[in-house]
């Protein structure tokens, strides 16, 4: 039979990667194990970043390794993870963010995990709901620790685009009595951090014959044959500047009771509070923002692939030959947002082992809310300058673009707008264990139920009054301190800083009657709610014998009801509040799935292990996607949506390994997989007519919009992204890990490398499917002296649009070297050091197909953490 071990807290590297190998080669299933020492002796400040170190996982960093973690070349929504096997209810923390069924690993501080499994091959016990692979996390438990266990850290952590650190507590205690009977663990922590992350946007590319109808410059350019008609420039070039400070505190809690050695019993309490206050500021100049700043451009320079690559925009104020009418726009946008992400939960899990037989449950609750706001002003600036793609722009006159009373709202000042998002899970679970005392070892069966609720609701509220930058309290503007590393010009590109978010808060609140002047469109546009009820049943055989062959086989039925909501209004009434009776609807869908899976494991000699597992597995779409919602952008009549008769992702899965472990810290193994996804949710795009809120707010820039595509009542044709069912996919794949100490010289090696083909059935690219990847870490242990370097890179991938209704974009191959090393004074103390990202790579966004038709490139800085340790 399988070995059940301990969740213990391991000391020592090496110590740690002999225990995960140790459960790694006692498993059925085809897994990976990453344990408490792993964390904290490899480059790494949560979760996630340690899991980027594994075989097949990648992750997405456009805001932080926190969440968007892919395992096998599929996207992050079709894993799930677990904490000690049931969900951690998440919110949104991001205004405007998308959400997705992934986990936000930042939640949790990395200290009271014991250890963390990777199942790439399900088994029935399992619960449902993942196709790339599940991950389940173990907290420590006080009964499987020395008593008076004491771990505490100190640190300190900087980063080299912020003008100051920030500190982060942790403490850990277990207590037990003496009889082992019962014991209690409390992990809590304190984490601050201050991000920066600088760059450069592009929403989206124009044609140049297009601007060639209203600018004769331009239809010349393109007459002599300086640029082609086909050419496409930026519609902007915008200096974006994201900043947030984090501040979380988070309780863990263990109260464990083990009278005898028949029942035990574990009470679960988490308390996480996370406040991710941040300020987003974007700073374009928006040469084809409007007729008269079409005809201000000129000077266009034609690059590679039909992009065009720099430009000028005339100044009427310092430019006698600048067309009458012409002229330059720049518009800053200042997102200031506050979110505190609350979670709680409880879990209770009891088991009772008879005489040959165990029964076991668990049962709990989950929630987690954040009531996010956003107060947002738009200033204007009129003046000109130049650009060029990949080096920002230059005022033509500063003096006036430095001064904030230049900068004043247009066609209105800004909103304010509040999102209150929630989430919750409930479970209760039921198992029983036969034991058969043959070649089937024993029989699992179990009940699983579960209820998840995820919503939001958008009001934003108009009526901001007009004023400068100085009416608002801003300062001088001051350059970007880290857009040197993206070869803008000197100077380039100004920010205005003001006394910081609260006044935009202070005076968008200020506003008179503002809570009056509820904007209808976003309300219906943008509330959702979600309620997705499991009901499941297994059986499970597990099978061995003394000569090497092991497994199970077993089948799971679960039953799912869909209660997907949101609003349906008629054209009539999508102006006006409040809506009209019975506009808020629920659509039900109910679906039935049988889910076999199958594992087998044999000893070609005791230190060689052949695996196999085949399965049929689902998987969901993102909740939003599952609600009759729509989400447009008003400017280019783009949008995305829902679709409340979504059906299951499915996939039959297929693995196979072989593993050499030569020596207990030591293995060289090879994984293969294949998934035939047979309903692989696709995106396909159609014209809805919708209302467009410019009508409304903007009358001006409406009658700007193309001509046919909207009417005189405000409604507009818009070409709305949805998902829908029928699509096809499959993804094909390998990966070679290798891990050694080399005898005793403290040096080793852990190392591994991902191979994955993924595509639909029309040859169109999976989302976040990395073709290759790697991680090679050697490592020095010995003395009072840990020590590793990482090098990890990722080629391409697929990944979501930058804005409402645009297309995916790739972003570029991913390149990072990390640094740790820890310093043990004594059995009591010890200091850390971790180096992150110290390649300052540039996270890079491009079209399909034309990697010089660039959309983003961001730069988030090296990132320094120093801890004095200590443990009792």
């Amino acid at each position: 039979k399988v070995k059940t071990l301990p969740t213990i807290m391991v000391v020592g590297l090496r110590q740690s990667l002999k225990k995960s190998l140790e459960t790694e080669r006692n498993s059925n299933a085809i897994i990976n194990v990453i344990t408490a020492e792993d964390i904290g002796k490899f480059p790494a400040t949560n979760v996630a970043e340690a899991l980027a170190q594994m075989p097949g996982v990648t992750i997405d960093r456009v805001l932080g390794a926190t969440q968007r973690v892919s395992i096998d070349g599929m996207d992050p929504s079709l894993n799930l993870s677990f904490l000690d096997g049931h969900p951690v209810a998440q919110a949104l923390w991001l205004y405007g963010d998308q959400p997705n069924r992934g986990f936000n690993y930042s939640l949790l501080p990395p200290e009271i995990l014991g250890n963390l499994e990777i199942y790439k091959s399900p088994e029935a016990r399992l619960p449902s709901g993942s196709i790339g692979g599940t991950i389940i996390m173990h907290t420590l438990e006080p009964l499987n620790l020395p008593a008076n266990t004491l771990r505490a850290s100190v640190g300190y952590n900087y980063n080299d685009m912020v003008s100051q650190g920030k500190p982060d507590v942790s403490l850990i205690y277990s207590w037990k009595n003496a009889n082992s009977t019962w014991g209690i663990d409390v992990a809590a922590e304190h984490y601050e951090q201050i991000t920066n992350r600088q760059g450069e946007e592009i929403f989206g590319y124009t044609p140049v014959a297009t601007i060639a109808k209203v600018n004769p410059a331009v239809a010349g350019q393109i007459a002599s044959g300086q640029i082609q008609s086909t050419a496409i420039m930026p519609n902007e070039i915008n200096s974006a500047n994201f900043q947030q400070t984090e501040k979380r505190t988070s309780f863990v809690s263990n109260i464990q009771f083990r009278p005898n050695n028949q029942f035990e019993a574990t009470l679960g309490l988490m308390y996480l509070r996370d406040q991710l206050n941040n300020y987003n500021q974007s700073m374009y100049a928006f040469p084809t923002w409007l007729a008269s700043t079409q005809q201000g451009i000129s000077g266009l320079v034609q690059g590679a692939n039909g992009v065009i690559i720099a430009g000028n925009q005339c100044d009427p104020s310092t430019q006698p030959t600048c067309p009458t009418g012409a002229a330059g726009a720049t518009v800053f946008d200042n997102n200031a947002r506050r979110a505190t992400v609350t979670t709680r939960g409880i879990n209770l899990h009891a088991a009772y082992h008879g005489y040959g037989w165990e029964l076991s449950g668990q049962a709990g609750v989950s929630t987690s809310h954040d009531p996010i706001t956003q107060a947002f002003i738009e200033p204007v600036y009129f003046g000109g300058y130049n650009w060029s793609l990949g080096q920002g722009f230059n005022f033509s006159n500063p003096t006036a673009a430095q001064n904030p009373t230049n900068w004043a709202g247009y066609y209105f000042m800004g909103n304010y707008g509040s999102l209150p998002y929630y989430a919750r899970d409930n479970w209760a679970q039921a198992n029983f264990k036969y034991d058969l005392n043959g070649f089937f070892n024993d029989i699992r069966v179990g009940v699983r139920w579960a209820v998840h609720h995820e919503g939001q609701t958008l009001n934003v509220y108009t009526g901001v009054p007009v004023t400068t930058l100085t009416g608002i309290g801003a300062g001088p503007l001051t350059n970007l301190s880290g857009l040197s590393s993206l070869n803008f010009f000197p100077g380039s590109v100004y920010h205005v800083q003001p006394s910081g978010p609260n006044a935009i808060y202070n005076y968008v609140l200020a506003t008179p009657g503002l809570f009056n002047n509820l904007y209808a469109p976003f309300v219906y546009d943008n509330t959702f709610g979600v309620a997705q009820k499991s009901e499941a049943g297994y059986a499970q055989l597990d099978f061995g014998n003394d000569n090497g062959l092991r497994g199970n086989l077993g089948v799971r039925f679960v039953h799912t009801l869909i209660d997907a909501s949101g609003f349906v209004i008629s054209q009539a009434d999508v102006g006006s509040l409040p809506a009209p009776p019975g506009s808020y609807q629920t659509v039900a869908n109910a679906h039935n799935n049988i889910l076999p899976s199958f594992n087998i494991a044999y000893d070609l000699t005791p230190d060689v292990i052949l695996r196999g597992a085949a399965a049929e597995a689902i998987a969901w779409a993102p909740y939003n996607q599952e609600t009759p919602y729509t989400e447009t952008n008003d400017t280019v009549l783009t949008g995305t949506g829902g679709n409340a008769h979504l059906n299951p992702y499915k996939s039959y899965n297929f693995n196979a390994s072989v593993a050499w472990y030569f020596n207990d810290q030591s293995v060289l193994a090879l994984s293969v997989f294949y998934k035939d996804l047979t309903n692989y949710i696709t995106q396909g795009t159609g014209i809805e007519q919708l209302y467009n809120g410019l009508y409304q707010t903007a009358p001006s820039l409406y009658a700007q919009l193309p001509a046919g595509s909207c009417n005189a009542t405000g409604i507009c044709n818009y070409s709305i992204i949805r998902p829908q069912n029928g699509g096809s996919a499959e993804v094909k794949g390998l990966e070679v890990s290798y891990q050694q100490p080399f005898a005793h010289t403290g040096f080793g090696l852990r190392t591994n490398l991902t191979y994955t083909d993924g595509s639909t059935h029309t040859g169109g690219l999976l989302p976040y499917n990395s073709k290759l990847s790697y991680n090679f870490s050697p490592y020095f242990e010995k003395g009072p002296l840990t020590a590793s370097v990482t090098y990890s890179w990722q080629s391409k991938y697929l990944a979501g649009g930058y804005v409402a209704g645009a297309p995916s974009v790739m972003v570029a191959p991913w390149a990072e070297l990390d640094f740790d090393a820890t310093y043990q004074f004594d059995h009591h103390f010890s200091v850390s050091f971790d180096a992150l990202n110290l390649l300052n790579s540039t996270y890079k966004e491009y079209a399909q197909g034309n990697p010089t038709e660039i959309y983003a490139r961001y730069k988030s800085g090296r990132e320094y953490i120093a801890r004095l340790n200590y443990k009792f």
